[in-house]
Parts: C-alpha cells; sequence; structure tokens
C-alpha cells in the first residue's frame, strides 16, 4: 500500500462540551461520584458523616446570675439585664461559647428546658467549607448551666463598710421637725432612689451612696429645698503604685440653719437693719430656700437668704417647747392685712393663770382672723423670763427696746382630745436604719412626740401641706365606721345619723374647730403605683 506524504490531513475538533468528565467510586460507600470535584474520593453524604466542623466548639458552658436583681454576668464584669428566652440572654450564650469565630453561625434558637431545672439549651446551626467546593451545615445543641454569683451592687447593699460616699445631715436643734419636713420633700421628690442605707443619729441623718456623683446629686436636692452649707472631705482607702490607682471615700457635711418655723428670733441690731429697718425680736414663719422672719407687732416681713445668714449666723431665741398657753380675753381688729396675716390687738391671760390671778397681757398680733375671744393660743412670754442671749441684752439697751411687747403670739392652739388613729389620711416614711436610738425609751417617745406636732402642723398650715404628698388611709374609714357601729345601741344611734356624719373624719361637737384636711387633698397609694408600673 502506497502512501502519499506530501497530500493534506485533515484534523477533525471536537467540541469540550461534549467532553464527558471523569467517575470514580466513592472509596467508603461506591457511590459513583465526579472525580474532578470530589473531596478526597469522598461523596458528599460520607463527608457529613466522617467530617465534624463544629469540632473545637463548647457542648456545655455555665451562666452566673445574680440572686437579689436577676442580672447576667456578662465577663468579664459587666452585669447585663435579660429576660428569659429573649435576644439579648440568646447572644450572652454565644458570646460565652469559644471556636464559634471558625464557623458561620446561620441559625440559633433556645430548646424548652424546665423553668427550675437551671439549664439552658440552645439549638445552634453552623456553615463551613470542609474541602475545596464542598460546605457543609450542621446542628447542634450546647447546654448551660445556671448557677448563682452575687453581683457587687447587691454585695454592697448587704455588706457594711462598703459605701464610697455618705452625705451627712445636721440640724442642732432640741427637736425633729425639720427632718419629718426634708424626709416629706425627700419622698415627693424620690431623692433617695440612689442610697444603699440611710441611718439616723441623734441631730440628723445619713445618707450613704455607692458613687461619688450620686452623693453629689443629693446634695444639689438639698441646697434647692433647704437653707444649708456643704463640706467636702475624702479619705484615701488604697493606692496602687504599679498603676497609680487611688480609692476614696467621700463625706459631704450638710448643715441645716438650726433655725425652725414658729421659733422665736432676735437679729442683731446691724443685721436687722440691712433687712429693711426690721425689728430684732421676731419670729419665723416659713423656712423654705431662705429664712422667712416676721415682725408681729408690725406686719412687716422680711427675708434672710442662706449666704446672708451663713455671713452673719444667729440663733434662735426660743423654740417651740417653750411655747405657753394664752387665753384670749378680748381682741379687736385694725383693719390691716397682709396676706393671710391679719393685724389686731388682744389682751391675754395665761392658762394656767385663769382662777388663780387677774394678771393679763395686752399685745399685737397677727392673727386676728382666726383669734376670737375664749379661743387658745400659744405664745411666747418675754417678761420674766431668763433667754440668756446676748443679742436680746444688745436690743434691751438699744432704742428698740420700748418696742419689746411682754408676750407674742404665736398660733392658734386647738384641744384635740382625739388620738391620732382617728386621721383618715397618712404620711409616708422612709425605710432607714435607727440604729442606737430605739434603745434609749426616752429617744424613741421624743421621736413620736415630734412626729404628732408635726402631723398637727401639717392639718393646721394650708401652706405647709400644699408642698407635701398626703395618701388616705386605706383602712381607716372601715375602722372607724365599725367602732361606731359597735356603740350605736348603746348611744341609741340610728343608720341614718350614722351616715350623715363624717364617717371618715370622725367630727364631733367637741373637734369642730380642729382643721381637717379633705379628701380633695389626698393622694390614693394605690393609683400612684399603677401610674408608676405603667
Amino acid at each position: 500500500m502506497s502512501m502519499d506524504l506530501d497530500a493534506p490531513i485533515s484534523i477533525q475538533h471536537l467540541d469540550v462540551n461534549q467532553r464527558t468528565s471523569a467517575t470514580i467510586l466513592c472509596c467508603n460507600c461506591g457511590v459513583p461520584i465526579d472525580g474532578t470535584t470530589s473531596a478526597g474520593a469522598l461523596c458528599y453524604d460520607c463527608v457529613k458523616l466522617t467530617v465534624d466542623i463544629s469540632e473545637g466548639i463548647q457542648r456545655e458552658a455555665t451562666l452566673h446570675i445574680c440572686k437579689g436583681c436577676d442580672r447576667w454576668l456578662q465577663p468579664p464584669a459587666h452585669w447585663l439585664v435579660a429576660a428569659p428566652e429573649s435576644r439579648e440572654l440568646l447572644a450572652l450564650c454565644l458570646r460565652k461559647l469559644r471556636g464559634l469565630s471558625k464557623v458561620r453561625i446561620i441559625d440559633a434558637s433556645f430548646v424548652w428546658t424546665e423553668p427550675h431545672s437551671r439549664r439552658v439549651r440552645i439549638k445552634i446551626t453552623v456553615q463551613q467549607e470542609a474541602f475545596q467546593g464542598t460546605i457543609l451545615q450542621q446542628a447542634f445543641e450546647v447546654e448551660y448551666v445556671v448557677a448563682y454569683q452575687q453581683c457587687p451592687d447587691c454585695a454592697k447593699s448587704y455588706t457594711p463598710n462598703t459605701w464610697r460616699a455618705v452625705v451627712q445631715v445636721r440640724q442642732k436643734v432640741p427637736h425633729k421637725r425639720t427632718f419629718l419636713y426634708l424626709e416629706q420633700l425627700i419622698l415627693k421628690h424620690n431623692a433617695h432612689r440612689d442610697t444603699i442605707n440611710i441611718r439616723e443619729v441623734k441631730d440628723g441623718l445619713d445618707f450613704f451612696y455607692a458613687q461619688r456623683n450620686h452623693a453629689e446629686k443629693f446634695v444639689d436636692f438639698l441646697n434647692s429645698v433647704a437653707p444649708v452649707r456643704s463640706k467636702k472631705s475624702q479619705e484615701l482607702i488604697s493606692h496602687d503604685i504599679h498603676t497609680s490607682t487611688k480609692s476614696y471615700k467621700f463625706s459631704f457635711s450638710i448643715e441645716l440653719v438650726p433655725i425652725c418655723k414658729d421659733d422665736l428670733v432676735c437679729l442683731p441690731i446691724k443685721l436687722a437693719k440691712s433687712l429693711g429697718n426690721i425689728s430684732p425680736l421676731t419670729i419665723c414663719y416659713r423656712v423654705g430656700t431662705s429664712v422667712n422672719l416676721l415682725d408681729p407687732t408690725t406686719l412687716q416681713t422680711t427675708e434672710v437668704s442662706t449666704p446672708i445668714y451663713w455671713r452673719t449666723p444667729f440663733t434662735s431665741l426660743a423654740d417651740v417647747q417653750g411655747l405657753v398657753e394664752f387665753v384670749v380675753l378680748e381682741i379687736e381688729p385694725l383693719g390691716l392685712a397682709k396676706g393671710r396675716f391679719f393685724f389686731a390687738e388682744a389682751t391675754v391671760a395665761r392658762a394656767s393663770d385663769l382662777g388663780v390671778n387677774d394678771k393679763t397681757y395686752f399685745t399685737r398680733t397677727h392673727l386676728g382672723q382666726i383669734l376670737h375671744p375664749g379661743d387658745s393660743v400659744l405664745g411666747y412670754q418675754l417678761t420674766g423670763t431668763n433667754f440668756n442671749n446676748s443679742q436680746l441684752e444688745a436690743v434691751e439697751q438699744s432704742s428698740y427696746a420700748d418696742s419689746i411687747p411682754d408676750v407674742i403670739l404665736v398660733k392658734k392652739f386647738y384641744p384635740r382630745k382625739k388620738k391620732s388613729k382617728s386621721r383618715h389620711w397618712h404620711l409616708k416614711r422612709m425605710a432607714r436604719d435607727q440604729g442606737e436610738l430605739l434603745s434609749k425609751k426616752q429617744d424613741q417617745e421624743r421621736m413620736e412626740r415630734d412626729f404628732e406636732m408635726f402631723l398637727r402642723d401639717v392639718e393646721e398650715d394650708t401652706e405647709l401641706r400644699s408642698t407635701l404628698s398626703l395618701y388616705k388611709s386605706q383602712n381607716r374609714g372601715r375602722q372607724n365606721r365599725a367602732e361606731k357601729m359597735e356603740g350605736i345601741e348603746e348611744k341609741g344611734e340610728s343608720i341614718a345619723d350614722l351616715e350623715e356624719g363624717s364617717m371618715v373624719d370622725g367630727d364631733s361637737e367637741d373637734d369642730e374647730e380642729i382643721p381637717k384636711i379633705s379628701m380633695d387633698e389626698l393622694l390614693d397609694e394605690f393609683d400612684e403605683m399603677n401610674l408608676e408600673d405603667g
């Protein structure tokens, strides 16, 4: 056979798409697979069975929760508020697992467990590329054990000597009326919400705080409601020489002006002239951010601001414990009025002198609108009383000596026969540690007496009452009604007569003149709680 070497040769071109891929068998199960894309000669099902992409990820972990505040520990030292099966708790659980950063999280959800089992289970679905071109997806469960651990805030509240700042409020007066009023202002504005403890001491209150800025905020509140001056000090607790970190305890000393409502005040002559040339002998009718004084013989008023007082401090000549009961024999209004004060001339006699002698006193008073002949009134007797005060001695030797009255009337006296249980209103009290005060019976009796005196001031002074929050006594009305129902048969009263009278106030003929607080001025404690919850 002959062959022409010079003849042209025709080449047949093959289509690349028509080529068939190489097929091999899976080395594990024998299934035909594509040999060019196989993962180590394994089929996809065998890869899923032999390769674990979740290897290295924890299957068990521990969650710490504070039993006192129900907050979860987010390492290293952050405490997180998270509800059960919430997104915040799920994120916290995922952050605690080591190895999750190597895979891609597709889904995560809670698996239901018994609430009392102290176990939290999570189902997690992840993806990862096992071999080149092979992506696997796998789901697994992680179980967390819930352990209790006390957070630092709760530890400070239950452990003594853990405070970082203290506000020491003091007032050097023999009674607690000012602190009772200050307590109501604090409760009304919720200014004590950051305190970890409140301790009652002899001359005031101590407010303990875990942070310095909380104490400074409370000091600012006191400056806005009362005439005070403050002094700050600090004590070094520890010092780290390597990091130069220092730990301090801060103390804020707050001193209230020792002038209270209804006190008799003798101003220094120079200060009285600078305050509108008012008479040095005045009474304090209100204490707010400043001290308000009144001259009852002229109805002239003045205001002593906090900086002026601490620049020229003075003390009260007499307080409410030195008040004497007088009986009004005659009273004649003079027609001059200033606000709630009404000028009048009165003739009074000491209640203890009635039937003993005929000694009377003539004075001018600011209570002309509410006093009538036969009424009882409380006041200070200046004649025959030794006050031992250098400022009063200076006034007696000056040109003001002729204007000193024999008696200064302060407020009307209402004889009360009812106990405090008959009140249809009450005041909230702060939860405080009374310490050693309760160990002495005389201190406890003095505190009860001061509180009763404060309650009477609230009933008698509408201006004072407007600054406080008074609440209805929920069980008082039913208690008074039950007591009255028991006495119906003995007194011969009818149900109609009982309903016609005041069931809440318990008015009687003897107490008709005693000031009563209307129900419109009272707040419902349960309604207030519902508003706060909303």
